[in-house]
């Protein structure tokens, strides 16, 4: 096995090249140096192998309906529809804002556009009431990785076009861990609540829970048009974000806040984040090839064999490096990278795809949360201008329960799988 492409990676990566032209470049100068330059041949069949997956179909329009959703002007009502259940809780902007994520995350599936919406509208409302600005930032970045593991998530579609695992029980199987996620969150929120004395009780004003409910119901339909069609076997996922996008059109024009314009602008963003992905989708593809030329996962299994790991030891070892690469790297890429060599062991040894799958994107997601990068923390950080490590500081309660809750779904499949399973989507 030759260590060309660690080197040429860390290579580019230092001199601040784009990742899609540091893997691409990377796989490029690889064959070269490897004396495998008669395979480049095959980069251009590679490459449409590696995109022509029909699960891949479904990203660009559940982007495109997180765009539009974001653009409708739904924040402020799911925002006061949260407020009518756990507004008047001690604590209970806290409470507000990760509530408010989990609704958001049924309709965007997108941390970093749930951690730019709250930091616009939820942390000045905290702040007027006497949060701290730390604390509500670190709130609001804790709770916004709940999106993409509560469906639709781009991350499970990811992860499944990878392994050609079934997107519809990945999406099913993030529902009890989102919720798991969410509920913990809220437990320290009410611990912190009541540690320093936060604003909230019985005395607080929130708004009555049906007008609230009513008003938000078109937008609460979203989640419920995406999941219900897949559980009872009516649409695909494909089909699904193909509603999803038509209903997220009619949801704007109805809450008054889409126009052309916001359209024009979800369009080409959608288009932009798709084609992004898809870049590095490309790239990952030429050196995947190049890995499994290398005999990469083979190295990767024997060293695992005469190690002796086997079952949850190597699901831990392999947590540990995706909490790893979670700090530096953006999820998507993470993700084509390192699960190609390192998931078909772990399937090997008997790990159920979907739980694995469970894991390592709920794995990925902290990283979102955790320096020395931290893309919603630079969020969060950016809107509300917090200082990065004083948020950092601040969310480091939320960071050690959500690694408690990875250690739980990690060694505790049936939470993840007990759905799937259920709907029939999931063999046991």
């Amino acid at each position: 096995m030759t260590w060309w492409p660690v080197f040429f990676l860390f290579l580019f990566l230092f001199a601040g090249a784009a990742i899609a032209y540091v893997i691409g470049a990377t796989a490029v100068l690889s064959y070269i140096t490897s004396d495998r330059t008669r395979y480049l041949a095959i980069i251009p069949q590679r490459i449409f192998a590696q995109l022509d997956v029909f699960a891949l179909l479904a990203m660009p329009l559940f982007i495109l309906t997180g765009e539009i959703m974001n653009r409708a002007g739904i924040t402020r009502v799911l925002i006061d529809f949260s407020l009518s259940i756990v507004g008047r809780l001690k604590g209970g902007l806290g409470h507000v804002n990760i509530l408010t994520s989990v609704f958001f995350a049924g309709i965007s599936g997108s941390a970093v556009a749930d951690a730019a919406a709250l930091s616009n509208t939820l942390v000045p409302a905290m702040k007027e009431r006497g949060y701290t600005v730390a604390y509500a930032g670190a709130v609001t970045a804790a709770s916004s990785i709940i999106g993409p593991i509560i469906p639709p998530s781009i991350v499970l579609i990811i992860y499944g076009a990878l392994m050609q695992t079934s997107v519809a029980a990945l999406f099913i199987a993030g529902i009890a861990p989102g919720l798991l996620l969410a509920f913990s969150l809220l437990l320290v929120n009410a611990w912190i609540a009541h540690r320093n004395d936060h604003p909230g009780g019985r005395h607080e004003q929130a708004p009555p829970f049906w007008p609230a409910f009513v008003k938000a119901a078109p937008a609460l339909s979203l989640p419920l048009i995406i999941l219900g069609g897949i559980v009872f076997g009516l649409t695909t996922p494909t089909e699904a974000s193909a509603i999803a996008a038509v209903a997220a059109i009619l949801v704007g024009l109805y809450y008054g806040g889409l126009n052309r314009h916001t359209l024009k602008e979800a369009f080409e963003r959608a288009a932009m984040l798709t084609g992004a992905i898809f870049i590095i989708l490309s790239a990952v593809a030429v050196l995947g090839y190049l890995a499994g030329l290398m005999g990469w996962p083979d190295f990767l299994a024997d060293i695992v064999q005469s190690a002796g790991l086997s079952g949850l030891e190597y699901l831990l070892l392999i947590n540990l490096v995706f909490l790893a690469a979670g700090m530096i790297f953006d999820i998507a890429v993470a993700l084509t990278l390192l699960v190609p060599i390192l998931a078909p062991v772990a399937l090997a040894q008997g790990v159920d795809p979907v739980h694995l799958g469970i894991v390592l994107c709920f794995n990925l997601c902290i990283g979102l949360i955790t320096p020395p990068l931290g893309g919603c923390l630079i969020i969060v950080s950016t809107v509300t201008k917090i200082g990065y490590w004083k948020l950092a500081r601040a969310i480091l309660p939320f960071v050690i329960v959500e690694a408690a809750v990875l250690a739980v779904l990690t060694t505790v499949p049936d939470i993840a799988l007990f759905l799937p399973r259920i709907f029939g989507l999931t063999d046991g």
